[in-house]
């Protein structure tokens, strides 16, 4: 059974009574950061916008089913008290608890329902290829992303758009660049980029530099259309990574390249993904 299967399960069984990440990631036999990462890349959602969903998605069938008490409703959730259990509700909901007692509709999108483990897709990936490249710099426009905000980034690559031929970029090729997470896996630093020969002197003060030392990767490539490349990550890191002795953890900093017959107005073409290849101590 993989990390984020087991996560599913342990949160199933426990989120009325508030499991943390580390005590989900234990339960999976695998760091935080790892599993953050993965659980997003495979579900679509972070594990613990996950375990919130499923708590208030309970306790709002339940005041919906008449129970007589708000505060034993919130308790049961896992929240401590009515204050902040309301405050929940309503940032999930849009309606108080009391409202939703009293028939009040809303969006039944909001509910977040078990996942099923037939529901996780990945691609069938390719074995990827071992290339060694030498170091690199990168010039672009960078923001920090949450791992669930990140259908955000091509707002970022539309935004660098207006600037390109403004460096001396060696031309024809287009970089991802994620890296720099933070502590638990959840949020990371993106930068949509073009490789130069040399640090440029003078850059537009939104620009920045990115700075790859030279290294062995695993190169993997996604032939499917863009939106589907967090299946691809999913195939990656929650299988073909631990399954082959690789170190998820180690993977801190990796890119997407961009050749010039990807399309980025069709999101057709195909990328390569660049993974340093370190392997488990």
């Amino acid at each position: 059974m993989s990390a984020v299967a087991k996560a599913v399960w342990f949160i199933e069984g426990q989120f009325n009574r508030s499991p943390s990440l580390d005590d989900i990631a234990r339960a999976s036999g695998t760091s935080r950061f790892n599993l953050s990462r993965a659980f997003t890349w495979t579900t679509g959602t972070s594990v613990m916008a996950y375990v919130r969903g499923r708590r208030l998605t309970e306790a709002y069938k339940a005041l919906c089913n008449g129970a007589p008490s708000i505060l034993g409703v919130a308790l049961e959730a896992g929240y401590g008290s009515h204050e902040g259990f309301t405050r929940a509700f309503r940032d999930q909901f849009g309606i108080t608890p009391d409202e939703a007692r009293k028939g009040c509709p809303i969006d039944e999108r909001l509910l977040v329902k078990p996942i099923k483990m037939e529901d996780m897709t990945m691609t069938q990936l390719k074995e990827p290829q071992t290339r060694h490249r030498d170091a690199m710099i990168l010039v672009g426009l960078g923001a920090r992303f949450r791992m669930d905000t990140a259908e955000n980034i091509p707002a970022l690559w539309q935004k660098f758009q207006q600037y390109e031929g403004s460096v001396d970029e060696v031309p024809g090729y287009w970089y991802g660049v994620c890296g720099d997470w933070g502590e638990t896996g959840e949020d990371f630093f993106y930068m949509a980029g073009v490789e130069v020969l040399s640090e440029p002197a003078d850059l537009p003060p939104e620009l920045t530099t990115y700075k790859i030392p030279a290294q062995s990767y695993l190169v993997f490539r996604h032939d499917e259309h863009i939106s589907q490349l967090r299946q691809t990550m999913a195939a990656i890191f929650e299988r073909y990574l631990p399954e082959n002795g690789y170190d998820p953890s180690a993977m801190k900093t990796y890119f997407e390249f961009y050749e010039e017959k990807f399309d980025p107005r069709t999101g057709l073409g195909g990328i390569e993904l660049w993974m340093p290849a370190t392997k488990k101590e």
